[in-house]
């Protein structure tokens, strides 16, 4: 129970802040600004790994719980009960932030300014790139050490700097779904949640092909399970 209250409180942590700060941004005449939204992301998913990644390994991400598992480094068995937390979580923080701000619409769900297919493919190849860092500077299923953090919450700020005035830059479908479902914006939820997913999963093989003793490590067998 300690490993999922602790995906329970980071993904919330993240949501509550993350899509805070785009509705904070809309309500104070752009004061947060694009950036500071950005570095928002990337510094609260740092704290959340520090905070909570001996624990449970600090996922706050479905798609990254599902890369772990194919990648062998984390039991199917825990999977389902770390995906419902994390989107309990999710839920949590965006009902939260409908309490506070009444009659903000989109309570920062992720939506395509362009074309459904272009945020596809970026939010794909997005999370792909995050996923590959992860699985190669965690330790079995851990996001925890001395770099993990700062390189895993430097490349979703990185991420959404550059990709989320196109597609949100969600590469979390429990970040998407929540404020989506709780806004009622969910005409462009299917991109986030399949996406997310698969780019999760390529960063699979992608791993494999550049880890010499293959996308585990001889040295991660231990930690196959948080």
């Amino acid at each position: 129970m300690n490993k999922l209250l602790s995906e329970f409180l980071g993904t919330f942590t993240l949501v509550f802040a993350g899509t805070g700060a785009i509705v904070i941004n809309d309500v104070s005449a752009g004061v947060i600004g694009h950036a500071g939204i950005a570095l928002t992301f990337g510094l609260v998913v740092m704290a959340m790994i520090y905070t909570f990644g001996d624990v449970s390994g600090a996922h706050l991400n479905p798609a990254v719980t599902l890369g772990f598992a194919v990648a062998g480094r984390f039991a199917w068995k825990d999977v389902p009960g770390y995906v419902m937390t994390q989107i309990a979580g999710a839920l949590a923080a965006s009902g939260v932030l409908r309490l506070l701000f009444p009659t903000h619409e989109k309570l920062g769900a992720t939506l395509p300014s362009g074309s459904a297919m272009q945020s596809f493919v970026l939010e794909l190849i997005l999370t792909a790139i995050l996923m590959l860092a992860i699985l190669r500077v965690s330790t079995g299923s851990k996001e925890k050490g001395i770099t993990a953090g700062i390189a895993i919450g430097g490349i979703i700020a990185l991420e959404a700097m550059f990709a989320g005035p196109i597609c949100g830059a969600s590469m979390n479908p429990a970040r998407s779904l929540a404020p989506a479902l709780v806004s009622g914006h969910i005409e462009h939820l299917w991109i986030y949640l399949t996406a997310t997913v698969l780019g999760a999963l390529i960063a699979v093989p992608c791993c494999l092909g550049v880890s010499e003793s293959g996308c585990c490590g001889a040295s991660h067998q231990h930690s196959t399970s948080p």
